[in-house]
């Protein structure tokens, strides 16, 4: 028994050790350092990325504009970060993307959204936020109201993705399974630009 728990001990440890030493890559204020984007993404000495749509930008067809991650496609993962919202925003972060001109077809999304002023007992769909696109809704709302900081964690191992925001596991799903089985394993990550303002920050990856 006590061997057990020892090494769970050790397990825990260990985990909270790497989560420890993924640098910030929202941190120094240097939005190229880390990001590549074509959209009005604006990083400040604060650490906080805001989009601020320009004049004539709508919708969320324009995929380089999305706030893209540099560096090699990623396979398993645990990315951390915070996002807020105001009144009705909507983005989502991407993952396993294999064509960054075809994010939405080639790639899996978990929906960001202001669900936060949702009835509790609202039916949820896909499109709320911890929702996995496309089809699988959220297990609960745990979204917190428009000017709020919302925490989100995305894990994936294997065909294993669990979504946990502000605390709670939200969603757990197979990757190999349903509309998300023909997707890539490995690919881009990155945040959508919707033509709405999105706030992010303290964004962390461990792969």
């Amino acid at each position: 028994m006590f061997v057990r728990y020892a090494a769970l001990f050790v397990a825990i440890a260990f985990a909270a050790a790497a989560r420890a030493e993924a640098p910030n890559l929202l941190a120094g204020g240097d939005l190229a350092a880390h990001w590549t984007t074509t959209g009005n993404w604006k990083l400040g000495s604060d650490g906080v990325v805001a989009l601020e749509p320009r004049a004539g930008e709508s919708g969320w067809t324009r995929y380089g504009m999305y706030l893209w991650l540099n560096g090699p496609d990623c396979g398993d993962f645990s990315a951390e970060f915070d996002y807020q919202f105001q009144k009705n925003g909507n983005s989502g972060f991407y993952f396993h993307v294999g064509d960054r001109k075809e994010p939405v077809k080639t790639g899996v999304e978990v929906q960001l959204y202001e669900s936060g002023s949702k009835p509790k007992d609202a039916k949820l769909t896909d499109h709320d936020a911890g929702g996995v696109i496309p089809g699988i809704a959220p297990q609960k709302n745990t979204a917190k109201p428009a000017g709020e900081w919302n925490a989100m964690k995305v894990d994936v191992k294997g065909d294993q993705l669990t979504v946990t925001l502000n605390g709670e596991i939200v969603n757990e799903v197979d990757l190999s399974k349903g509309a998300l089985a023909g997707r890539p394993k490995t690919g881009a990550i990155g945040f959508q630009d919707h033509a709405l303002p999105v706030k992010i920050r303290n964004f962390r990856i461990t792969r």
